[in-house]
């Protein structure tokens, strides 16, 4: 977790602690809206039974997909972050020679 402290600092990034936050905010969302077409199939499956069946086949792929997606996008944000510590260590090193 970060300190208060580290939001008037700049040795070190808090991105990567709030990326996590806004990864789970992200996964309800796409939970809700799967969790709604889910239930807007099942109601189009009294109009046409058909359609209301991909509707919903389509809503639990696309909240699959959404999480998965979610997971890529946050952990390459956190891997461009920690590219970037990575290279600070370097250089820090090569002052030190």
């Amino acid at each position: 977790m970060f300190d208060i402290s580290d939001l008037f600092q700049w040795d070190r990034f808090i991105a990567p602690t709030v990326i996590k936050s806004f990864y789970w905010l992200v996964i309800a969302l796409v939970i809700l809206f799967g969790i709604s077409g889910i239930f807007t199939g099942l109601l189009q499956m009294a109009v046409s039974p058909f359609g209301g069946f991909i509707t919903t086949i389509s809503a639990i792929i696309g909240t699959v997909v959404g999480v998965v997606f979610s997971r890529i996008a946050a952990e390459f944000i956190l891997i461009v972050f920690r590219i970037n510590e990575h290279l600070g260590a370097i250089r820090n090193q090569r002052r030190e020679l």
